[in-house]
């Protein structure tokens, strides 16, 4: 359920609406006379937010490159490279 509160309460009650936003890792929706106006979030929220846009924007151009015909790489090659990456301790 979105968190939706008056841009006013960003003035009197910054640290509440900070708080608001780490314990529920969820955006606060800041309206202007009734009309959403600005988003605030955690930085741990934008930072999981970007990297999942950061995957859709590879998956949208692996899709591309299947679709322009281009050969991707076998499944035994990158389970292989994951495993390494595991054993060395890196994450994937």
């Amino acid at each position: 359920m979105p968190i939706i509160k008056p841009i006013s309460i960003l003035r009197n009650k910054t640290r509440e609406i900070a708080s608001l936003c780490r314990a529920q890792d969820e955006p606060v929706y800041l309206t202007t006379n009734g009309e959403g106006d600005l988003v605030v979030m955690s930085i741990e929220h934008y930072e999981k937010l970007n990297a999942r846009l950061g995957l859709f924007e590879k998956l949208a151009a692996a899709q591309s490159q299947t679709a322009a015909g281009e050969k991707g790489i076998l499944h035994t090659h990158v389970m292989q490279k994951l495993l390494k990456r595991r054993s060395d301790g890196r994450p994937y």
